[in-house]
């Protein structure tokens, strides 16, 4: 299974590896990733081993060739040479524009992440429940009942001003709250937890972060890999969206402990990679988050 991507994305296959997984019984199952998401694969129960992979880069197989390779990465050939590579006896992957060769279902540029990749093993014949996405609870401690505000993304475009975070999190912190500031862009973890008032909180892997995440009392992040945590965990979120609309990305309907925020139109309105944050995300403000914050743990208590 081809998935070498962040944590999100890893986080939105989880139904298509669960549904492998209990099409293929007899088989191991191999999740070609980054190393840096063994720990959680091992979590999701549908995944024996993680082969370490980079985005687009060749995979590392070794051995006879696998029974069934499932190109879980992509719609066009960059991902499809890599499949081809394995020289699988079955291979599963989307047609598009780029790749009208392909046997496979048509790539659907609007659809949500987590749909299109059940669609695909749907179209080859293997059940998939696109509500599977729970993850079992990581094997490590962590403090219970607090708030998280995670500040960054992977791009500027994705991300919040940090000083509209900072007043989320000084204004629930006065409210006899504890708030914990997370991140892995360290510098503005801290540039975020210093203007709130708030102790800076220790670096820690992804265990930890899931760990922090399942037993928080809410979570406020941009749209990046830990809303999908908080989905997992199913943690009540607040998730802030700019260039890319949650209908593609965001958390499943039908989930009022979820609640995303965004103020735009279209599918992908605007550059998710871009340097500078995104002008729906500049909509979004301060109180509108707090109301949302506020609504969510009335329900919870």
């Amino acid at each position: 299974m081809l998935r070498a991507l962040g944590l999100g994305d890893f986080l939105t296959g989880v139904p298509a590896y669960r549904a492998l997984r209990a099409a293929f019984p007899g088989h191991e199952t191999v999740l070609a990733a980054p190393a840096a998401l063994a720990p959680l694969a091992a979590l999701t129960g549908a995944v024996d081993r993680v082969l370490p992979a980079a985005e687009l880069a060749p995979v590392a197989w070794t051995g006879p060739p696998p029974d069934v390779a499932a190109d879980l990465h992509g719609d066009g050939p960059a991902s499809h040479r890599l499949v081809a590579a394995l020289t699988a006896r079955r291979t599963m992957l989307y047609a598009s524009p780029q790749a009208p060769y392909a046997n496979g279902p048509w790539w659907e540029p609007g659809e949500h992440e987590v749909l299109r990749w059940c669609r695909l093993l749907e179209w080859y014949g293997v059940p998939a429940d696109p509500g599977a996405l729970s993850l079992a609870p990581p094997p490590v401690a962590a403090p219970s009942g607090v708030v998280v505000v995670h500040p960054g993304a992977a791009s500027e475009g994705r991300r919040w001003p940090a000083g509209r975070f900072a007043a989320v999190a000084r204004a629930l912190s006065r409210g006899g709250h504890r708030v914990v500031v997370t991140g892995t862009e360290r510098s503005l973890t801290r540039a975020v937890a210093d203007e709130a008032g708030l102790p800076r909180a220790p670096a820690t892997d992804l265990l930890g972060l899931a760990a922090l995440v399942a037993s928080a009392r809410v979570v406020i992040c941009n749209d990046t890999g830990v809303s999908h945590l908080a989905t997992a965990y199913g943690t009540p979120s607040v998730t802030l969206f700019g260039p890319v609309s949650p209908a593609l990305w965001g958390p499943p309907p039908g989930r009022p402990e979820h609640v995303a925020l965004w103020h735009g139109s279209g599918d992908r309105p605007g550059d998710a990679h871009g340097a500078a944050t995104d002008p729906r995300l500049l909509l979004i403000s301060v109180e509108e988050v707090l109301a949302a914050v506020a609504g969510l743990l009335a329900i919870r208590c």
